[in-house]
């Protein structure tokens, strides 16, 4: 599989804001954020996963007790060689593919918190773990798909506020028909989720989270910037 990642962190740099509403003035309707870790069921309040069995799965592993993560919002979409021509020559020149099997890309991006507070603050950690998986992303067998993960600035508000940052994870498959690109991005997916559930990259037991109910203050720290003795 191809992977990688890149940084967007500059000042003026979007800033994911959880919660997120499309309508702030009444948060109830059109598309919010749902949080899956408190409110499981409340998955069937995001119309993505409606006819998307794998990404249901995904949100639902990547918002579970032990995972590292909590997810703030998701998207799919299909990639026809008419419509996109240029983005589906980019990959398939990247993944050595031909051109008989590059006719459809099927693509998704889900954005992600870590829940650690330390890991959530740091730029610098999350970078460490950022390499550790596109190495271990790179050695999935996967030679049709892509991961790219970007990190961005995130502000955070379920219990009080929290500056830190986010990860967009996309994983885009392509495929000589629809269906073939479909599963072979479904494919990937679950394997994604399966290394990013790993056991290493868990929240310390006993450390703060950022889904606690005793949050506090973090200060953040950017990119470039050391990190403390002793961390």
């Amino acid at each position: 599989m191809l992977s990688e990642w890149s940084a967007e962190c500059s000042h003026d740099a979007p800033t994911l804001i959880v919660p997120w509403s499309e309508n702030p003035s009444d948060p109830t309707t059109g598309a919010h954020f749902v949080d899956l870790r408190a409110n499981p069921y409340d998955i069937a309040e995001i119309p993505e996963v409606e006819h998307n069995p794998t990404l249901s799965r995904a949100l639902r592993s990547l918002n579970a007790t032990r995972s590292p993560f909590l997810t703030a919002k998701c998207d799919t979409w299909t990639l026809p060689a008419d419509d996109h021509p240029e983005a589906l020559e980019v990959l398939r020149l990247e993944l050595m593919l031909s051109d008989d099997d590059t006719q459809y890309g099927y693509a998704s991006y889900i954005d992600l918190l870590w829940r650690e507070r330390s890991v959530f603050a740091s730029a610098h950690q999350q970078q460490d773990r950022l390499d550790r998986i596109a190495r271990r992303a790179q050695r999935l067998q996967h030679p049709e798909a892509a991961l790219a993960c970007v990190l961005r600035p995130a502000l955070l508000d379920l219990n009080g506020p929290l500056e830190g940052f986010a990860i967009t994870l996309y994983v885009t498959a392509l495929g000589p028909e629809p269906e073939i690109a479909l599963r072979r991005w479904e494919l990937a997916l679950e394997d994604i989720v399966a290394l990013l559930r790993g056991k290493d990259l868990e929240p310390a037991r006993g450390s703060a989270t950022i889904d606690s109910t005793d949050a506090y203050p973090l200060r953040v720290r950017h990119l470039g910037q050391p990190p403390p003795s002793g961390e």
